[in-house]
């Protein structure tokens, strides 16, 4: 039981590794379609903007967690092996990330709505 455990506090932190360090890969290669700030070569954003990208983020981070969880109360469900106590946790864990999931939806359509509202305009975040 501790080194199922283990493996899964493992894979967890790599995961959580993972995802905070490829965005960042990502977002520091050059994108010429940024306006540019003069001469720092900076880009140019509104604080509305800087927000609803680190929403954006934090949701698909939640929705990721959640799937993950999701697939790690299986694997509890399917260890359980008929001890009532260990298929509980895993009918909760797997509750509390469908929970999850809902939630980075419902976050998404309300931020894309939001967005859509104050805009004025289509979005291609669809």
């Amino acid at each position: 039981m501790n080194m199922m455990k283990n493996k899964i506090r493992a894979f967890s932190s790599a995961v959580s590794v993972m995802t905070l360090t490829v965005p960042a890969l990502v977002r520091a290669q050059f994108n010429p379609d940024v306006d540019e700030g003069g001469p720092t070569n900076l880009p140019v954003s509104t604080v509305f903007g800087i927000i609803e990208s680190i929403m954006f983020w934090l949701l698909a981070l939640v929705g990721i967690i959640g799937v993950i969880g999701f697939a790690i109360a299986g694997i509890l469900y399917l260890t359980a092996a008929g001890d009532e106590t260990r298929i509980g946790q895993a009918k909760n864990a797997m509750m509390y990330s469908i929970i999850g999931v809902i939630v980075a939806i419902v976050g998404l359509v309300a931020l894309n709505f939001a967005n859509n509202l104050l805009g004025g305009g289509a979005d291609d975040r669809f």
